[in-house]
């Protein structure tokens, strides 16, 4: 395969196994926090409290807002992918943080010993899909080697779009309010 013709699948592939996985965790994910929040803070009492209130302040709406701009971002590392032909530091630095945030989904339902909203998808969709277009980016001859300061920078950028993306909902959220 070469380097200037892969596959859009394997680009714009990531925004849509991000859209499966989001649905999953858009239908699931405030109604389960309300309904495990009291158990969660009963058998993990080390996280700090200002991480709690955080959490319960999270609505529907201010949660499909955030939904809504990280889908931007990733549109915007997909898009990036495909113009490169795969290149992309960006592009590549979302497909590892995908499906690094993929374990991280299941480290949670393994914590709590239960299904957790995104683990279903992280095991049919993010991790199959992450190493499936790592490995035709690295047939084309176009991935990075992967080293531990990149899995971190992986997780940072998913980490810092999800605060950034929660951010600019709670503004969006204040400014129009619903």
């Amino acid at each position: 395969m070469r380097a200037d013709r892969i596959d859009p699948r394997v680009t714009y592939g990531l925004l849509l196994a991000w859209t499966v996985h989001d649905i999953e965790e858009l239908a699931l994910g405030p109604r389960w926090l309300r309904e495990n929040l009291p158990d969660l803070r009963r058998r993990f009492p080390g996280v700090p409290e200002p991480v709690w209130r955080a959490v319960e302040a999270v609505d529907e709406r201010e949660f499909a807002l955030a939904v809504g701009v990280m889908a931007g971002i990733v549109a915007a590392a997909a898009a990036a992918g495909a113009r490169s032909g795969g290149r992309s530091g960006f592009y590549q630095g979302a497909l590892d943080g995908f499906g690094l945030h993929g374990l991280v989904h299941l480290a949670q339902a393994a914590a709590v010993r239960d299904r957790t909203p995104g683990s279903v998808t992280s095991a049919l969709v993010v991790i199959p899909f992450t190493l499936w277009a790592r490995g035709r980016l690295r047939r084309a001859g176009v991935l990075r080697p992967a080293r531990t300061r990149d899995a971190a920078a992986g997780l940072t950028l998913a980490a810092g779009a999800t605060v950034a993306a929660h951010a600019a909902a709670r503004r969006l959220a204040r400014r129009f309010p619903g």
